[in-house]
């Protein structure tokens, strides 16, 4: 499977049945860099941010960069409903098998970057419904925090993605398309992962390609380490690699 293991019987905390909720603060046994900035905390909220300062309760996601000083990656942010269906995994580990995994599969991706994995947050999104939903439609990602105390990276895998909006961001019920589409993102300030990440500095973030319009739903078909459904990014120095966009299908519907 292109996700590495996760689930009750490997460990993991599972986020409670709320719409719109968020993990406990979580304590990192292993502070995290960002952007440059180091993180001793984060949180795994449900409509798919993990956030490093605050939770993040926001359904609709807004266009990076962001100017309200957050800092987040954003693996998938859309209208999660987990009381619909779905849960929300996540653990930190030093689990030996995992770490080799992960260390294969970095100096595959950055050759030139001799990376042995000693830590890792596995935070998984399992077939979780959207809000307002009238279907069984379900996405399930990943996003994975991973170092070896100098160099730090985040991996993020899309298995399953079935929607794109919920009924309160102008999504169709029925379909779970239309409206304004997740946003993957990674962001320290203004730019934050809709998919993508945001730094909180109004001037570093990342958007993945595909972001915030309908063409998210094929993100499974799109990467930037040639292996389709998975984006790989050193963070603690961000570092990306051009790609192109996903596109729609010819049989795919937009509302």
């Amino acid at each position: 499977s292109l996700l590495y293991p996760y689930g009750p019987d490997k460990g993991d905390q599972t986020n409670p049945k709320n719409d719109d909720g968020t993990s406990e603060r979580i304590t990192l046994s292993v502070p995290f860099t960002f952007y440059g900035k180091t993180h001793e905390a984060l949180f795994v909220n449900n409509n798919g941010v993990i956030s490093f300062n605050d939770p993040v309760r926001q359904y609709t996601a807004d266009p990076f960069p962001l100017a309200d000083g957050r800092t987040f990656v954003a693996p998938y942010w859309a209208d999660v409903d987990n009381v619909q269906g779905g849960d929300i995994f996540y653990r930190q580990t030093s689990d030996p098998a995992l770490l080799a995994d992960i260390t294969q599969d970095i100096n595959q991706y950055f050759p030139k970057t001799s990376f042995t994995a000693t830590w890792a947050f596995v935070a998984t999104w399992d077939h979780v419904a959207y809000y307002g939903s009238k279907s069984t439609k379900g996405n399930t990602f990943q996003a994975v925090l991973t170092t070896d105390s100098k160099t730090f990276f985040i991996i993020l895998n899309y298995w399953d993605i079935q929607w794109t909006t919920g009924a309160a961001s102008d999504g169709d019920a029925e379909t779970g398309l239309g409206g304004i589409p997740a946003h993957v993102a990674l962001t320290n300030y203004p730019q934050i992962f809709q998919a993508g990440f945001n730094s909180g500095d109004d001037t570093n973030f990342y958007n993945i390609p595909g972001s915030q319009t309908d063409a998210i739903i094929n993100i499974t078909a799109t990467s930037n380490v040639n292996v389709p459904g998975r984006w790989v990014f050193r963070v603690d120095n961000f570092q990306v690699k051009d790609v192109d966009p996903p596109q729609l299908n010819d049989n795919d519907c937009w509302l």
